[in-house]
Formats: C-alpha cells, structure tokens, sequence
C-alpha cells in the first residue's frame, strides 16, 4: 500500500537510529551499573524481600509518596502507565514500515486493548500538557533568587508585608524548580507529549485505512476507535476521502517519526546518566525497593546506623576494634555506599524538598535538591576523569608519555574525549554559586573531599534534620543520612564542627548532659511541687512497681522554661492518679544531640548509659516530654537492644483527658484564646504523631484552635534539630523567627508546643530577622511604622492544660493571677 521506496528508506532509516539508540541506553545502563555497584556494600537492603515488594507495588499503583498535589499526583500516574503499556505500540511501529495493517498477535484487534492503548494516549497527553503548564507556572526560579541564600541577614519590613522569604507565600514558597536542568525537563515533557499524540494519530490513520479497504470495513467502528473514530472519519470515505496510499504513506511517515523520537530519547539518555529526570523511571523502583523500612515507611525518626567499612557500629566496643586507617562517615566518594549512589542517580530534580526546606526558604545556601544534585554530578564527572585517565595513560598520547601531564594540565583530556569540565549544568552551577553552596573553589570536576570541595560547610550544618525534604520526596531519597554521614566524616575524622558544639560535646562526655551542669541539680525542677516525686532507688526500687517511668530529659531538668513543663506533667499525673517515678541524678541524655552532630561515638556511650539505667531500673512504661527523646528511646534504642515501650506527654494526658481522670474548666470569657499548635518534626513527621496534641488543645474550654498554613507534615521547623539547638545561625533568618512570623498572622493569642526545644526557640525569637515589629514594640516606639500583630505567648500543651485543671479545683491558675509557667 505505501510507497516502496518510502518504505525501504524509511525501514533503512529505523534501523540506523535503532542501532545507535539501543547502544547508546546500553552504554549508559552499563555505566550506571558501574557507578553504583561500585560503592561499598549496606547490609540488610533486601532483607524481608517479600515485604519490600509488596510495599513497593503498593507504592508505585498507589502514587502515595506524591503529597498535597492531587491533580500531579494523578497526572504522573497516567504518563507512568503510559510509559509503559505503550511501549508496545512501538513494537506496532516498526512494523506498519512494512505492514500498515499490522496488529499485535492474539490482542490487536482485542477491543478491551484497543480501549486501553486510546484512552491512555489521550489521557497521557492531558497529563503532560498539565505537567508542562504546572512547570511553567512555577518558573525555574532566578539567579537573584539563589542568592538571597549568601545575601546574609533580610531586608526588614512589616509584619503586615512578610511573605516568604523567597517572594511566595507561606505555604507556595518560589520556585521548587530553582537550579533544575531546564533543558533535560522540557526534552522529556516533550517526547512523552510526541510519543502519546502520535499514538492517538496512527489509531487515527488506522480507521482511515481499514475504512477505506473494503475488506476492512467492519473493523473500522467505534467499537475498536472509541476516541479516535472521529479522525479517522474525518480523513477516509466520509471525510477528505485520502487514498489508500496516502494514508499507507501517512502511517509509514508517522511511525519512522515516533521511532526516531523515541530511539532521540534513548541517545540522549545514554549520553546523559546523571539524568535523574529520565533515569528514574529505572532507579527509582530499585530505589524504593531497598528503602531501609521494608514495611514501605519513609525514612524518617531513627538515624542511619553508622557503617564503616560496611559494617554497622552498635556499640562503643565495635569503636575500639576498628582498624586504625578506618574511614568514618562520607569524606568522598569512595565513602558511598551502592544504596548512596543509588539515591544520588535517582533524582528526578521535582524540588519538593526545597520547597519545604526551613533552611532554603530563610536564606541560607542548603537546598536538599542542589546538595543531592551536586554530589550525583561529582561522582560521574569525578568518574568520567578515572576513565579518561586510564584511556590516555593506555592509548597513545599524542607526543609521547612525557607530555601527559601538559595535556592533563591544560584540560584538554576530557575535551578530547568527550567529557564536559564542568560537572554540572548551567541551570544547577549558576545556583550553587549564587547561592554560596559550594567550596571557595568552586564545585570539584575530580575526585577529592565532598566537603567543602563540592559542598560548602555552610550546607553541611545549615541543615536542622527536620525531615521535610525525605518525607516529601517521590523516590524515597534519604538526604538525612547523606548530610549526617558527612557531618559523621568532618566530626570524627577532621575534628571539624561548629565551635559551640564543643561546649555540648565536653558537657555530654564529663556530666552526660550538653548544659554541661551536674547531675545533683537534675531534680531542681521538682522542688516547687506540693508533693513528693519518687525517685527509683531511693524512694521505690524499681519502675515496675509504678505506671510510669517519667524520663525528664535534659532539657527538662536544666532549661527553665522546660522545667515548667516537667512540673505541669508531674503534677497532671499526680491530679489523675496515675503512679510515676523519676531516675533523678540516674538519668543522663539519650544522645540525640551527639548523634545528629555526627558524634557517633559519644552517642553510643550515652545511649548504652542510658539503656543500662532504664534496664537497670527495670523501666517497662515510659512518658516522656522531649519529642527528641521519643525519637531516641522508642525508635533508636532498640536498634542497640534497648526496648521500652514509650509514650509522649501529650499522648497519655490526651487519654487521660478522654478518660475523665483530668477535667479542664474554661476561663472566664473575656480570657479566651486563640490558639495555633506547632509541630514539632521529632514528634510529628518523624513519628507521625500529629492529631493527640491537637485533640488536647480542642478539649480546653475557652481555646479556639487555628491552623497555620503549614502544618501536620508540611509543619516547618522551629530550628533546633540537627544539634541547631546548641550553636546559632549566622546566616539568613531565623528560622524560629520566620516561624513565628507565620504563627502571628494567624491571630493567634498563643503557640502551644509539645517539645522543649520548640519552646525554647520559638520563645526567644521576635521576628526582627524576619522583618516582623510586633504591636508591643511599635507602642514603645521600637520599630518606626509598626506592625498590628502581636507576637504570640509560647506555652507547651502540659502547662496549658494543667492551668485549665486548676481552676476546676477551686484555686485560681497562674494565668488568672497574670502569670504563666512558661510565659515568652
């Protein structure tokens, strides 16, 4: 029916593309699977495989990673199944060269097929066409956008006037795309949308044909085009009544275009392994397949064990046996373990961990995406070098051996061979400097230290650990363990940290506790109460003769708005009946802040301290008030043996409150508040504990419970995780104070908290940093022009309760008498 020599031309023309297009993707499989294999091994990735396959299914049908955008979320899915349900119209492709009328065995003229292959062509251009509009809406972000993150402290303004501090609002802050390669975006946006309408097109042409040969008539009916009938009506008989060969050719010429487009694909792909936003149609499944929960939960609450050598450290002993050249922590690349590696190629480059980064949207150079982007450039450029290396060393080098290093020295190797001196891409390179996340030199093309050779020290402690930027990824990167491996590496090897961690450190190591204060003053939070507190060996033997264990953490026993809080529970607990005992000078810090400084063997003391002195006390029920402490115990101990069943403060007064035991009573009206509670990331995202504390707030009579914008797992951060809490911004702003900001144009009276350290941060910040006056301050005539809000009280949920039980017991609570346990 075609044209033979269309045919033969076209036929002649397939192969060719074919032929490079396969060897190109092979090429670029082989490598990748070099790149990765090549790093060193992490046990227990597989293990449990049944379980990790089923989660993974689950996972990939459900599209449950996609958070907060429904219509992306959808849109992603339909392009998924396209991908690959019609890959087989390629197959199709290459024989309507030959065969116009061909059609796949046993299911070609099917009708259920004939259903699936239109509707997801056409469903599969809807969706890239949103995705394209999406993309376009939000922009890539500018280059004077990056560099607000090295431009220092902010402009200033009015509370009225603050937005975001990258120019959107508090929950759609600018461009998640900022630093994405623009070019390797739109290529694959373009040859899914080419791919899908050339599909609908050849169904088209296809009952234009069969329509036409009238011993075809019968199969040309909406029963086998139900979506493309109309175009193919509208060309054959009934329409512009196209010949036979015209049609035939139509399809010929159609078919060799969306082989050359997807064979186009295949070259550049190939070519381009650092292409994460193509490549993750691979590694993401391998990626989610070997996440470290097997039961498919992100990788969130307990830090990475540490590996060195492949081998996991669980205890201080495993320290002392370790040779004396043993690398700790990731100093460069030939630190990475495969699953490291795995993680870096599987970028799709979305920017949904920038987006909710705390650090990113208050100025300071740590993006998740740039850093994730960045080393996964190094490592292949640092590669490609290796291999260039080896083939000149090998091969012969123009004027002999003894001009290499000249030809070394003057770049031209890589040139010659094809690979690019710059590791990254302009979109990426122009905003890691802009925004000051890489070394003074630049960003390293060769092997060499990460840090700060391709990441900045800035980036590297900038991070709070806050776990936005796991939760939110798609392909379950784990960019915590990343950044603590590299603190681990810059820590122990090189003794290189924040100066004022040193005072924790010393404090930790001496009196087991980062205040550094003795552990004789470890129940001073106690003695203002009209009661005992027991203590385990001094006034009851063990903790198994009472309800609780209540671990007051350290926080707890020295801060002094924390020991408001620790006396609101202990006396909540008191009022309910329910028995309780404390370690006193027993206890000692779990080792969270030493752990996510990367201080990993000052955390492995600690914690087998502490777990001696729970199992020594016989501890079975715990309740703690630090979200950070909950981590610890119920998430990272038992990875070291220690198991103990534990609950948060807000978690057990909830039930209690629900159980009647604790009975709050409203405050007179003219005393109502509106309050707004904030997440704290150890207790909600990292253990998704959101809905006790806020149930608790809704119980007190007389409180208003408000939302801010971001909150549950989009909550920002309050800027204490990560060890933050012991050593101060100097960049950008506060993250407290942006924080804040946002809590103040809700119009709320109070923010209540369920961690120490949020109290602690947010109650010191004012907002200046963030260009917020409050009322107070522009009645005293502190800030010219001043704001109409005022910056609200930060109560814990404990202290705010235990007001409301008060009152109910015929005493007036401290807020009737114009005070507050824990006022700002």
């Amino acid at each position: 029916m075609a044209t033979p020599i269309l045919t033969v031309v076209s036929w002649v023309l397939a192969l060719f593309v074919s032929a490079f297009g396969l060897l190109s993707l092979g090429r670029g499989t082989w490598h990748l699977w070099r790149q990765i294999s090549a790093g060193h091994s992490e046990p227990g990735r597989f293990a449990h495989f049944g379980r990790r396959v089923r989660s993974l299914v689950t996972t990939v049908l459900t599209h449950r990673e996609f958070r907060s955008r429904p219509w992306v979320r959808a849109a992603h899915w339909l392009v998924m199944v396209s991908f690959v349900l019609l890959f087989l119209t390629l197959v199709s492709a290459y024989a309507h060269l030959r065969d116009q009328l061909w059609q796949l065995p046993l299911i070609g003229r099917f009708p259920l097929w004939e259903w699936m292959v239109e509707a997801l062509a056409w469903a599969g251009s809807a969706a890239m066409v949103l995705l394209m509009v999406v993309r376009a809406r939000a922009g890539y972000g500018s280059v004077e956008e990056a560099a607000l993150s090295a431009s220092g402290k902010g402009e200033g303004g009015t509370a009225g006037s603050f937005t975001s501090p990258r120019g959107g609002r508090a929950d759609a802050p600018a461009s998640r795309f900022l630093g994405s390669t623009k070019w390797q975006a739109l290529f694959v946006e373009w040859v899914v949308l080419l791919v899908c309408v050339c599909v609908v097109l050849l169904r088209g042409l296809d009952h234009a044909l069969t329509a036409s040969l009238l011993a075809h008539e019968d199969a040309a009916t909406w029963w086998h085009f139900p979506l493309t009938g109309w175009i193919g009506t509208l060309l054959g008989p009934s329409g512009l009544a196209l010949s036979v060969t015209t049609l035939a050719n139509a399809i010929v010429v159609l078919s060799l275009f969306k082989i050359c487009v997807s064979m186009v694909w295949m070259m550049v792909v190939g070519a381009q392994t650092s292409m994460g936003i193509a490549w993750h149609r691979f590694t993401a499944f391998l990626n989610l397949l070997t996440r470290r929960s097997p039961d498919g939960r992100k990788s969130l609450g307990p830090a990475a064990p540490m590996l060195v050598e492949g081998r996991i450290v669980t205890s201080p002993e495993v320290f002392d046996d370790l040779p004396e050249d043993a690398v700790l922590g990731a100093g460069s690349t030939a630190d990475l373990s495969w699953k490291d590696r795995l993680d870096l190629y599987s970028c799709t480059e979305c920017g949904r961990c920038q987006e909710l980064c705390p650090a990113w949207n208050t100025r300071k150079p740590l993006s998740p995406k740039l850093l994730i982007m960045s080393m996964r450039d190094h490592v292949e450029s640092a590669s490609r070098l290796e291999i260039t290396q080896r083939e000149v060393t090998d091969g012969e080098v123009p004027g002999g051996l003894d001009h290499l290093e000249e030809i070394e020295s003057e770049g031209r190797m890589l040139l010659e061979k094809g690979a690019e001196p710059s590791p990254h891409s302009f979109d990426l390179v122009q905003a890691l400097s802009a925004a000051g996340a890489t070394g003074e030199t630049g960003v390293a093309p060769v092997a060499g230290p990460l840090v700060p050779d391709v990441v900045s020290e800035e980036v590297l402690w900038d991070c709070t650990m806050c776990g936005a930027c796991v939760d939110q990824c798609p392909v379950d990167i784990e960019h915590i363990d990343h950044i603590l491996d590299l603190r681990r590496h810059r820590v122990l090897m090189e003794a290189a940290f924040p100066r004022e961690l040193g005072r924790a450190f010393r404090g930790m190591e001496s009196k087991a506790n980062p205040y550094n204060q003795p552990a004789r003053k470890r129940m001073d939070w106690a003695k203002g109460l009209d009661f005992d507190v027991p203590v385990v060996g001094v006034d009851v033997e063990s903790a198994d003769q009472v309800d609780y264990l209540f671990w007051v953490g350290c926080a707890g026993a020295f801060d002094d708005k924390a020991k408001a809080t620790s006396a609101a529970v202990a006396e909540l607990l008191h009022t309910a009946g329910v028995s309780f005992a404390v370690l006193g000078s027993g206890e000692s810090c779990t080792g969270d802040p030493a752990r996510r400084a990367g201080n990993e063997p000052l955390f492995q003391m600690l914690a087998a301290q502490a777990i001696s002195a729970l199992e020594e006390a016989r501890a079975q029920r715990i309740v703690v008030s630090c979200a950070h402490c909950f981590n610890t115990i119920a998430g990272e101990y038992p990875e070291l043996n220690g198991h103990f069943e534990v609950v948060h403060h807000t978690q057990l007064l909830n039930r209690l409150v629900r159980e009647g035991k604790l009975r709050p009573v409203a405050a007179p009206e003219e005393q109502r508040r509106t309050v707004t509670y904030h997440d704290a990331c150890y207790l909600g995202r990292h253990n998704r504990v959101y809905e006790p504390p806020r149930e608790l707030v809704s119980a007190l009579p007389g409180v208003d419970l408000v939302e801010m914008p971001r909150n549950h797992e989009r909550a920002m951060c309050c800027g204490a995780g990560g060890a933050h809490a012991w050593f101060e911004e100097t960049r950008g702003i506060r993250i407290a104070d942006a924080r804040m900001v946002e809590a103040a144009q809700t119009g709320a009276d109070v923010v209540a908290t369920a961690c120490p350290f949020c109290s602690q941060m947010l109650g010191s910040a004012t907002g200046s940093s963030a260009g917020f006056a409050s009322t107070a301050a522009s009645e005293e005539g502190g800030a010219a022009g001043g704001a109409s809000v005022r910056m609200p009280e930060v109560r814990d949920v404990a202290v705010m309760l235990l007001e409301s039980v008060r009152r109910g017991q015929g005493g007036p609570s401290e807020a009737d008498k114009g005070g507050a346990p824990a006022d700002r």
